[in-house]
């Protein structure tokens, strides 16, 4: 291993693997995961040493191990459960479920195949691997880290001085950071500046919200609807979202929900958030098309359902910088909740471009599963033919929803 190692504790990674990571536990600890790395970068490629580098740097994180310290943290998380607190003190990542190689178009193969437990726990913290040692390894990462500083440092002022209101916001950049040094920099300089009227509240990153006293923050994501919805085959997919906040209900109660919309269209999940789930959710999450129309569309819904919009949060996470933020918070300020989540350009913003790679669930119980998201180019899916299918289920469902509708008229 040529670099130190990167991730150092097991608390670093986002805050949504724990929340449905007790979940799983309580639910659905027999299902088994396939996850699949993509570098959607068509000009990046991955010498052999930075594949061996991934590969050290990847072992030596199986290695790691819960301290009773991080588990009292965790455990004062108020909808984090002694049962799931005893399991994480016997988890350990595997390093067995790793197959890592150069054999694919970018020059580095990642696939993790297991117990669902275990694979959904590996995403975060490879992809930061990756990162790290990509940036390390191609660039001169001294001239990044004093360009990502630069930058930084315009952003907050640009919050100080008031060009951009946004309000609520959290840093989701630790998959896609530039370094362990850089998101952390980036968190205790948001931490202690002064904002104007905006307030950075917290990270997903669990390991730095720990260090830094601020909240960590994330409830589900794809893989959770993905993977509850599509992975048993007595299931219809096109109901998904139904199977996976029924699930989450029983999980949490009132606590810990907000909602992604769009794992297979957020106009399929609005069938299924009906009065029950918009009524104990406090809020959804925006992933994926247009922020404005998506927060319309929420808006009318909740007043449809005769719901009080402004007790809700929109939380938005989609590419988000300061400027489409504070555009977004001005549109809807006054009618509901809003918030962000901000990633890349936080944690990974200097002279060089990103990479965007992801890790996402490809298969579960042996079958085949796919997100259909609000826009083309965001799902990620190994058999065209069960995407079609997916597809031709949720028409069937959104078909048969308006001839119900229109018949009640």
């Amino acid at each position: 291993m040529k670099l130190q190692p990167i991730i150092k504790s097991l608390l670093e990674t986002d805050m949504y693997k724990f929340s449905m990571g007790q979940a799983i536990y309580h639910q659905f600890s027999d299902y088994k995961t396939t996850w699949t790395f993509k570098c959607r970068n068509t000009d990046v490629y991955f010498t052999e040493e930075m594949v061996e580098e991934v590969k050290e740097q990847i072992k030596a994180y199986c290695d790691l191990r819960f301290t009773e310290e991080e588990l009292e943290y965790l455990n004062s998380i108020k909808w984090i459960k002694g049962s799931y607190i005893d399991f994480l003190r016997l988890w350990k990542p595997r390093f067995a479920d790793f197959t890592i190689s150069d054999d694919a178009t970018c020059g580095l193969l990642i696939e993790t195949k297991g117990t669902w437990l275990n694979t959904s726990m590996y995403e975060i913290p490879t992809l930061a691997i990756v990162n790290e040692v990509f940036f390390r390894m191609r660039h001169n990462y001294d001239d990044l880290i004093v360009s990502f500083e630069k930058k930084l440092d315009e952003k907050i002022a640009k919050l100080a001085d008031k060009t951009f209101v946004i309000g609520s916001f959290s840093e989701f950049g630790l998959r896609r950071r530039l370094s362990g040094e850089a998101q952390e920099m980036a968190i205790k300089k948001l931490a202690d500046a002064n904002l104007g009227d905006s307030k950075f509240v917290g990270t997903s990153n669990v390991y730095l919200a720990k260090e830094f006293g601020v909240t960590p923050v994330g409830t589900m994501a794809h893989e959770w609807i993905m993977c509850v919805g599509q992975g048993n085959h007595k299931h219809n997919p096109a109901y998904s979202n139904w199977y996976a906040l029924d699930a989450w209900v029983k999980e949490y109660g009132v606590l810990n929900g907000t909602a992604l919309t769009d794992a297979i269209t957020t106009d399929c999940f609005l069938r299924d958030f009906q009065l029950t789930y918009a009524t104990l959710f406090s809020g959804v999450r925006h992933d994926s098309g247009d922020p404005i129309a998506w927060g319309e569309k929420m808006i009318d819904h909740y007043e449809e359902l005769g719901l009080d919009p402004t007790l809700k949060t929109l939380l938005f996470s989609d590419s988000l910088n300061f400027e489409k933020a504070s555009e977004i918070y001005a549109h809807f300020k006054g009618r509901a909740r809003v918030a962000f989540g901000i990633g890349t350009y936080i944690a990974n913003d200097t002279d060089v471009e990103p990479l965007n790679i992801v890790m996402k669930t490809t298969a579960c119980n042996g079958m085949d599963v796919a997100k259909i998201s609000d826009i083309q180019g965001k799902g990620m899916c190994k058999n065209p033919a069960y995407e079609e299918y997916l597809l031709r289920c949720i028409r069937w469902r959104m078909d048969l929803s308006n001839r119900i509708a229109k018949e009640d008229k």
